[in-house]
């Protein structure tokens, strides 16, 4: 199915980009049919608790609730860093970990790791697309890496800085987005789904 309009349900500017540079690699997109891509926050004030135990369950709640609220076909997330040497923590808290910015998130894992050898990571992502009164799908992406000793390049968000996806020597926050978003965690999630959308 072709839709032609998909609200992504997140507050958050910089995932939100990453979206629809994403969706443009899967889309060759003509003056006939171009997909508008809609910013919650644009059309409602809209504040839902991830109450789930799983990347999945967080993404559908956003998803069915932005849903339910705009009428329109919603996609949403929930993605995270897992950290081998932290028995996949950070995980689904990945964003409220601790309180503050994405430097305190930082220096924070920086610190869990300063006596670690191991620094093997991956981010996951679980994308939920629910089509009002129709259907929801979940997909799931993940991309492997490992976890640099200090923050580097000023791209991207989150832990950017610090990852090094594998088989490069720069970090998610050092590449190009058009090379990071080839082979994000979100990218390949939504390899899964893209035919519903597009």
């Amino acid at each position: 199915m072709s839709l032609k309009k998909l609200l992504i349900a997140t507050g958050n500017q910089g995932k939100y980009k990453e979206f629809k540079e994403i969706i443009k690699i899967f889309t060759p997109f003509s003056d006939s049919r171009e997909l508008e891509i809609i910013f919650a926050p644009d059309l409602a004030d809209l504040l839902i608790e991830e109450t789930g135990k799983t990347y999945s369950e967080n993404a559908m709640l956003k998803a069915q609730a932005w849903a339910k609220e705009s009428g329109l076909p919603c996609l949403a997330d929930d993605s995270g860093l897992e950290v081998e040497a932290l028995d996949g923590a950070p995980g689904i808290f990945s964003a409220r970990v601790v309180p503050g910015n994405d430097k305190d998130k930082i220096s924070w894992l920086l610190s869990e790791l300063k006596d670690k050898e191991n620094r093997r990571a991956r981010f996951a992502a679980s994308l939920a697309l629910c089509v009002p009164d129709e259907f929801i799908l979940i997909s799931q992406g993940f991309c492997s890496g490992t976890i640099a000793h200090s923050p580097k390049g000023s791209n991207g968000f989150g832990y950017d800085p610090l990852f090094i996806p594998e088989g490069f020597e720069k970090t998610f926050a050092e590449l190009p987005s058009d090379i990071k978003n080839k082979i994000s965690h979100r990218t390949n999630a939504l390899k899964k789904i893209a035919s519903f959308i597009l």
